[in-house]
């Protein structure tokens, strides 16, 4: 981890004119993060660069898990989560959450401008925003494949909550920012808490694991910038609500969406990181390729 004092609560108040520097700050970062978009393939340069790495130098495991397990639970549990195996309990996790991010973003990507008709910083911004996300997804899946779970698919979810998903990014700015944040927030916190799991539940697989943890990095990178840059759009009363709803959202999400995460996390922990948050909770390897607000820089 940082060294504690060197970093500002997520939460620190920010001036009109300090919020607009960062934006044009974290323009010029994630121009030269990403290497520009590919909007049609919604995909960026040096992402696409860095994936077919991986996909070029392949790493699987030497153990076989219970394929059936993940198949007959990543949608929806049907076993009981305490008698599955941890392995497949972490990666069905991996698997929920990125479906619901993939499933949020698919429904944001229609319902913003594309590049060449975004007029504003804060329009560009949120279209490169949405294509690394979509590159999320491949990274999650390529993970799946670390275990050769090549049947997994990003399923539509059903009407209810494909429709709450479309309603909600076509909310405007003053309502969605927060849970916007709050969702940011929740990302970087449960990506920590999967590293931290990672050498216990595959100390067999020592390869796999590094593995795992280089696709893991490659997001979590991007989802440290990605919380500054939804900080950055929330006014001072924003940032109150949000923090005093954080609870509420972490336990709304474990208890509805990703019900057996808690025979694996601690989630009133990972909460509890979530209110807490400061950059000095991630390693300084990840903050040193990332982006953070200089109000949450002590």
């Amino acid at each position: 981890m940082s060294e504690k004092g060197k970093y500002r609560s997520i939460f620190s108040p920010a001036s009109p004119e300090e919020m607009e520097k960062n934006f044009e700050s974290y323009w010029e970062y994630t121009q030269e993060h990403t290497g520009g978009l590919l909007e049609e393939e919604k995909d960026l340069v040096r992402k696409k660069a860095r994936l077919q790495y991986f996909k070029d130098n392949p790493v699987r495991a030497k153990n076989p898990i219970d394929k059936e397990a993940f198949y007959r639970n990543y949608m929806k549990f049907k076993d009981d989560p305490s008698k599955v195996d941890r392995k497949v309990l972490w990666l069905t996790n991996v698997y929920k959450f990125a479906r619901h991010e993939w499933a949020g973003i698919t429904a944001a990507w229609d319902a913003e401008p594309v590049m060449a008709d975004s007029k504003k910083l804060t329009q560009k911004i949120s279209r490169l925003h949405m294509a690394e996300e979509f590159c999320h997804a491949r990274l999650f899946y390529e993970m799946l494949q670390v275990f050769n779970l090549d049947k997994a698919e990003w399923a539509l979810f059903g009407p209810f909550t494909q429709k709450f998903y479309y309603y909600f990014v076509h909310l405007p700015g003053l309502i969605k920012d927060m849970p916007a944040f709050n969702m940011e927030l929740m990302g970087t916190t449960f990506y920590k808490h999967l590293d931290v799991l990672i050498d216990d539940v595959f100390a067999d697989e020592p390869e796999a694991a590094q593995r795992l943890r280089e696709l893991l990095y490659e997001i979590t990178i991007d989802e440290l910038a990605h919380l500054g840059q939804r900080r950055n759009f929330l006014s001072p009363m924003q940032v109150k609500i949000a923090k005093a709803t954080t609870p509420a959202w972490y336990r709304y999400f474990f208890r509805s969406c990703v019900p057996e995460g808690k025979y694996l996390f601690n989630v009133e922990k990972m909460i509890q990181d979530g209110l807490d948050f400061d950059y000095s909770l991630m390693d300084d390897k990840l903050i040193d390729q990332s982006w953070v607000p200089t109000y949450c820089q002590a």
